[in-house]
Formats: structure tokens, sequence, C-alpha cells
């Protein structure tokens, strides 16, 4: 029944992106090489192309950025690899997702402690849904997420877009262990 959640995550994820040429900056057929070697976390590839003076926030798209493919993967040495090479960490994709957004809701806690300690904005809402990291970490149940977030204390009062706090997910889709967290830290 939980994994139910997981399907909305994919649409939206995948909507925040227009196919539409009118919203298109460069050919979809076209993945900039550091954009492919972060998203498979091939950091020796990522060395070379930065080595090679490969622009660190180059874009597809839907302006997903290097650190984003390595933050949604879980690539943490790819990831701190584009940060100390100069990475924009509060970089927005078309739907507002950020590299925070992404590590939060596939539950890569270890990069969200790194993204968090190189300034990423905690509280940044998207624009889909009105979620923050702390939110989609609630709502998917992805425990050590919401504690790395917690950590650096988000406003845990932030309402989405129907109205709900992180804490109203936690207990909507019953992630008792979540939900006490977000009662302890508020």
């Amino acid at each position: 029944m939980k994994f139910l959640y997981l399907l909305p995550l994919l649409l939206i994820l995948l909507g925040a992106c227009s196919d539409s040429a009118d919203d298109q900056s460069m050919d979809d057929s076209f993945s900039p090489p550091l954009l492919t070697a972060a998203e498979s976390g091939d950091l020796p590839a990522i060395r070379k192309l930065l080595d090679e003076n490969s622009p660190v926030d180059v874009m597809d798209a839907c302006l997903w950025t290097p650190l984003m493919k390595a933050a949604l993967n879980g690539h943490y040495e790819a990831a701190e690899r584009l940060i100390e090479a100069g990475a924009e960490v509060n970089q927005l994709d078309k739907g507002g997702y950020s590299a925070l957004m992404l590590a939060a809701s596939n539950n890569h806690a270890d990069i969200v402690e790194l993204l968090l300690t190189h300034g990423a904005k905690i509280d940044q809402v998207e624009v889909t849904g009105g979620w923050t990291a702390l939110i989609w970490a609630a709502k998917l149940g992805h425990t050590d997420a919401v504690q790395a977030l917690l950590k650096h204390h988000p406003n845990p009062e932030i309402r989405d877009f129907d109205g709900l706090t992180a804490l109203d997910w936690a207990e909507k889709t019953q992630y008792p262990e979540i939900t006490a967290l977000l009662n302890s830290a508020g």
C-alpha cells in the first residue's frame, strides 16, 4: 500500500520537465558528458571532464545539473567532487526541485548532510506540489533523510499546496517513527 505513493512521485518528477519545443534549451538527444558521468557516479570521468574545464553546472532540457543527477542517484563522491568544483547547490530545475529535494526524496541522508553543510536552502519549496525536502522525506517514509534534515532545523510548519505539513504526511502515510521524530522536533 505504501508503495502507491511512489507512482505520483515519479509522475511529478517526470512532469516537471516539459518536452514541448518551446521549453527546450537544448536537443533532448544530446546529454552533456558531465551529466551522464554524474548520473552514473563515474568519478574518474567527472574528474577528467572537470579538468578539461567542462562547465560544472551544465544543464539538460529540464534544467537538471550534474549535481542534481548525482544527488538523485546517491553518488556521494560525485556530488562532493562537483561541489568542490563550484557546483551551485541551490540550482532549481523546471519544477523547482533542488539537489537537496532529490537527495531527501530518495533517502540519501549522507548527500542531504553534504548539501546542507555547503549552503543548500533547507526550506526551498518546489512548484508542482509545494513540497520541501522535509515534506518529501516524511511522505515517503525516509527516516534517515528526515533525521539528517532535522539536524539543520527546517521549518516543520511549511504547508504544501494541499495544506499539509511534513508531520501531516507522516501521519497520513502511517510512518510512526517519522511522526515521533517530527513531534519531538516541533
